[in-house]
């Protein structure tokens, strides 16, 4: 399935988001595709197995226009919506965590209550993060490599 790239906005929010993951101990990809179909922009886990997403919306319009968000909630223990330091935050659902990042980090403004995922959804979505990873990781290995 083809899909859009990240707009040049949502690539800089998704590259905070990752550096802020990292701050926090949590190792994170980029568009995760679910096993409902639906591509999480930012995925990550952490040491203790949590999974948290994020969804990535640069501008109003695309908030406005996207109300499959509820559909990622039972993929991960916590979900947050990620912004740019500009996006009105009043509108940002109080059921999900806020992030507001750029290109060079973010920061929490608002954490979510977890929602722990059952073992067997979470063993689902851990062997897929890590599945992608690794292919991610042999991709950029053999293009390094060369023939």
């Amino acid at each position: 399935m083809a899909h859009d790239p990240m707009s040049p906005d949502a690539a800089a929010i998704a590259r905070g988001v990752l550096r802020l993951f990292g701050d926090l101990g949590l190792a994170g990809v980029t568009e995760m595709t679910l096993a409902n179909g639906r591509r999480a922009d930012v995925a990550a886990i952490g040491a203790n197995g949590e999974i948290v997403i994020t969804e990535i919306k640069s501008s109003v319009a695309d908030f406005r226009s996207d109300a499959k968000w509820p559909e990622y909630r039972p993929f991960c223990d916590r979900f947050f919506f990620a912004v740019s330091h500009a996006f009105p935050k009043e509108l940002i659902p109080d059921e999900a965590g806020l992030i507001v990042a750029d290109g060079f980090g973010g920061a929490v403004l608002r954490d979510c209550a977890p929602s722990p995922l059952a073992a067997a959804r979470r063993k689902a979505v851990t062997l897929r993060f890590a599945r992608l990873a690794a292919s991610r990781v042999n991709r950029l290995d053999a293009a390094i490599s060369g023939p």
